[in-house]
């Protein structure tokens, strides 16, 4: 990748930008519209939401006025959402869908994915997302916190194999295993928490590194996600921080220095663990 809009290619074909404005804990509101529609102003083709996130008329309303504002139309944008552990089964996660698509505003998905497998509901609520897709009513379809066990279980009976998983990825937790497995399987790795909810900004070899490219350390992590193949959506309501995302195309970490960040994991995580989470 050497731009914004550059895109992975999905295993169905669908292209996807490497990078997103993520908008977990941003509240509805002007400041919320105000950052999606900036995002978009600046180039991002990509906003990742989720029914529990409780904004999702926010974002539509930011997409559709920086969409005005940019002078793109809604096929340039490519949006994200999730269902939610409630609205797992069959009828629940269509019915779900419907819900997101109206709070947003727009008559179809990029992609949906299934936020976290929940035990005994996740394989009825992917069949659910499978009968989307086949309606063309989704671009495509995906899980979000899935470990290998979860996949290997979804994939036995799946008719369409998830796209992208999306899953708790840092410096502090680099999910080698899951990469490795999704790799292998063509399916896209996507990081949620990139930048651990700010943690990493005063780690020092970070820091030192960030001095050595005259970047922040946000930036070398990022560069450090899409050196990976990882696609990433840090997370920002600031004009300046969503710009400064954005600039990390200009420089290239060492094998030695990506070799140094994959050193600081502890398998530390700052969300749940998929494994232990009282769903």
């Amino acid at each position: 990748m050497k731009h914004l809009q550059d895109t992975v290619t999905l295993h169905n074909g669908v292209k996807m930008p490497g990078i997103g404005l993520g908008v977990f804990k941003v509240e509805e509101g002007d400041e919320l519209i105000s950052a999606v529609k900036t995002a978009i102003v600046h180039g991002y083709r990509s906003i990742d939401t989720a029914a529990i996130y409780g904004n999702e008329e926010g974002v539509g309303k930011g997409i559709r006025e920086g969409i005005k504002a940019a002078g793109l139309s809604r096929e340039d944008v490519f949006i994200t959402s999730k269902v939610w552990n409630a609205d797992l089964g069959y009828e629940a996660t269509l019915k779900a869908y419907e819900t997101s698509l109206e709070k947003l505003g727009t008559g179809y998905l990029d992609l949906y994915l299934i936020h976290w497998p929940v035990e005994g509901k996740y394989k009825e609520a992917w069949k659910a997302l499978e009968t989307l897709y086949k309606e063309g009513r989704v671009k495509a379809i995906g899980v979000s916190n899935f470990q290998i066990h979860h996949l290997e279980e979804l994939m036995k009976d799946a008719e369409i194999k998830p796209v992208v998983n999306q899953v708790e990825y840092h410096p502090r937790l680099t999910q080698k295993e899951i990469q490795a497995f999704c790799r292998a399987n063509d399916i896209q790795l996507e990081a949620w928490s990139p930048l651990m909810q700010g943690e990493l900004l005063d780690q020092e070899l970070l820091q030192t590194i960030a001095e050595s490219h005259g970047k922040s350390v946000a930036q070398i992590i990022l560069r450090w996600d899409i050196q990976n193949g990882v696609v990433t959506i840090p997370k920002s309501t600031k004009e300046h921080r969503i710009v400064e995302n954005a600039s990390v195309f200009d420089f290239e970490l060492t094998p030695e220095e990506m070799e140094q960040i994959d050193g600081l994991n502890q398998n530390l995580r700052v969300g749940p663990d998929p494994d232990d989470f009282d769903f």
